[in-house]
């Protein structure tokens, strides 16, 4: 009986291999959160990174150079547009002759004059040139001679040149209202026309030339004209031109 007791109660309290008699247990996860990642791990993690999260270290200092060559060159264009910047040249009608009149076969009018005519420049580090300049003489916004070619012009750095074409002397059709309203001011001595020059011009400024820029000058005239008067005739008032580039 002692025997079989003895026994029994080793196996009673025999442990068995396995210490988790549940063939279920639960299995839980381990987090461990390290102070410091080794440089070699992170070395490995760069390299493991996708490239679209890496900063492009290259592409920002390819624009930073552009945005910064932008800048000074609108700086320095700047700068030159103040120092070089050009005013438009400026015209005067310094006096005027009438050669010949002939309004009596309408609606031909032929009318002869010439002007003596001062271009100013008044850019100090800006020279001009003209070319393909024309004029005509208008009344009452209608032409009342043929357009005449001018020679082409130069003018150096504030300085001018004076000009004394002779237009008309060629019959033009004109409208009964042109006619008529010429011969009246006639008989009142005082007569208002317009002087018109166009073409172009292009400023230069060392050895650089500026593009082709059109020109159009009006100049108000007013005359003292009686009629069959023929020669030189005087201004009323100082003429007036505006400059139109």
């Amino acid at each position: 009986m002692a025997e079989m007791q003895i026994h029994h109660q080793e196996d009673h309290n025999h442990i068995p291999n396995n210490p988790n008699p549940n063939p279920n247990p639960t299995h839980y996860t381990h987090f461990r959160f390290p102070g410091k990642v080794p440089h070699h791990q992170v070395h490995n993690m760069d390299k493991a990174t996708p490239s679209r999260f890496k900063p492009n270290a290259p592409k920002r200092e390819h624009c930073i150079c552009i945005t910064v060559f932008i800048l000074l060159l609108g700086i320095i264009l700047l700068i030159l547009w103040l120092a070089y910047h050009p005013s438009k040249p400026r015209f005067t009608v310094a006096s005027a002759a009438v050669y010949g009149l002939n309004a009596t076969t309408p609606p031909l009018m032929s009318i002869s004059m010439q002007f003596n005519i001062v271009i100013r420049n008044p850019n100090k580090r800006v020279s001009i040139s003209f070319d393909r300049l024309s004029a005509y003489v208008s009344y009452r916004n209608q032409p009342i001679t043929p357009h005449v070619m001018l020679p082409p012009l130069f003018l150096e750095k504030h300085s001018a040149v004076s000009l004394s074409p002779e237009i008309g002397g060629v019959p033009v059709p004109v409208s009964v209202e042109v006619t008529n309203g010429l011969v009246m001011d006639e008989s009142y001595g005082v007569v208002a026309v317009k002087l018109v020059l166009y073409g172009r011009l292009r400023w230069k400024a060392g050895d650089i030339n500026s593009a082709h820029y059109g020109l159009y000058v009006k100049c108000d005239v007013l005359m003292g004209l009686r009629k069959g008067f023929v020669g030189q005739v005087p201004l009323l008032g100082s003429p007036v031109c505006d400059v139109n580039t």
